[in-house]
């Protein structure tokens, strides 16, 4: 009972964030709220844990949660934001913003932080804020960047002993998949129904 009280706010952020991954999958502008609840219990959380990139990516998500809603909000009743494939373009603006992201965040945690784990956790944060990015313009290949900005968190969180979080990323590791697969399928069959 201890531990659930010691724990209470990575425990509801956790499950917020098991709404939002749900809601996301489905398509669903709700999620965006969800988000700002659950970047509210992670600023906390990942300042506890030292893991300030992770902590300062919660500020971004609730900016980008308002961007998001807005943009989700944008369709018209009939018509809702259609997912997208990336384009060779656009992949290669969002890959270099993601090294440069990511080189700003690693030279700030190294030089002006404790951070226990600098470069992952900067890593991780780089390609967060471009699937974010992506996932409010409603980008199919997001979830492509999240299978693997979980899967290394996943790993960061076990061995900094989160244990709710570790779970909360492992179902977004698998979900990521599935989120995968249902856009794909929503897309394409959205382009059969505008080519008929």
């Amino acid at each position: 009972m201890n531990w659930i009280v010691d724990n209470i706010i990575e425990i509801i952020g956790t499950i917020a964030g098991l709404i939002f991954l749900f809601l996301e999958i489905k398509q669903n502008k709700w999620l965006w709220p969800v988000g700002l609840l659950t970047s509210g219990m992670y600023i906390y959380v990942f300042f506890i844990a030292k893991l300030y990139a992770d902590m300062s990516l919660q500020f971004y998500y609730v900016f980008i949660s308002i961007y998001g809603w807005i943009v989700w909000s944008k369709g018209t009743s009939q018509k809702e934001l259609p997912v997208s494939k990336l384009s060779k373009e656009l992949f290669l603006i969002l890959f270099g913003a993601s090294m440069l992201i990511y080189a700003v965040i690693s030279y700030i945690l190294v030089t002006f932080t404790d951070a226990s784990i600098p470069y992952w956790d900067a890593f991780t944060t780089a390609l967060s804020i471009v699937a974010t990015w992506m996932l409010a313009r409603k980008i199919l290949e997001q979830w492509l960047v999240w299978v693997i900005v979980n899967a290394v968190s996943l790993g960061l969180y076990i061995y900094k002993g989160l244990y709710p979080t570790s779970v909360l990323f492992f179902f977004y590791t698998v979900l990521a998949v599935v989120g995968y697969i249902q856009w794909k399928k929503d897309m394409l069959n959205t382009e059969a129904i505008s080519r008929e």
